[in-house]
């Protein structure tokens, strides 16, 4: 709900010129489920391994195991988490008993600077990592909603490819 201190949060967003979403993310209990549910509209699917190691989540150190299912609608990335261990958002959201859209992905070229420039609207990043000099993902989360958001500094060819 927006309030005078924390307006409409798409609205402000665009405000800010944020590049187009570039990515839909969806957290699932099964990987093997979600092939099987989606793959006539997303597939192919590539699927690889996405745990992280020592990234910052909530004020302290964490590693997680996630498995990762990497799809397309257009020009869209559809990506399917499944949590198998450690500490993350996305095993809050498991144990919170949840299932489906879990955050909306932004690629820009500060991460930093832009998680400065989405506070005033109440965003706060609760899991942070620094991969290189040029690969920073944080995701980002706002009283009451619901949906998080991420941003991604990374070139298009991957990391170290500025």
């Amino acid at each position: 709900m927006a309030t005078a201190d924390t307006p409409n949060a798409p609205d402000a967003l665009e405000a800010l010129g944020l590049p187009p979403i570039d990515q839909i993310g969806f957290v699932v209990r099964s990987l093997e489920e979600a092939k099987q549910r989606y793959g006539s509209l997303f597939g192919p699917f590539t699927e690889m391994d996405g745990s992280v190691e020592d990234a910052d989540y909530r004020g302290k150190k964490a590693d997680v195991h996630l498995s990762i299912l990497f799809g397309h609608s257009g020009d869209l990335e559809m990506e399917f988490i499944e949590w198998c261990s450690g500490e993350s958002p996305h095993r809050e959201f498991i144990e919170k008993g949840r299932e489906g859209m879990h955050h909306l992905r932004y690629r820009v070229e500060d991460t930093d600077a832009w998680i400065e420039k989405v506070a005033p609207l109440g965003y706060k990043p609760i899991w942070y990592k620094q991969f290189s000099a040029d690969t920073v993902f944080a995701y980002l989360e706002r009283e009451g909603d619901p949906l998080l958001i991420e941003f991604l500094q990374m070139p298009e060819g991957g990391p170290g490819t500025s």
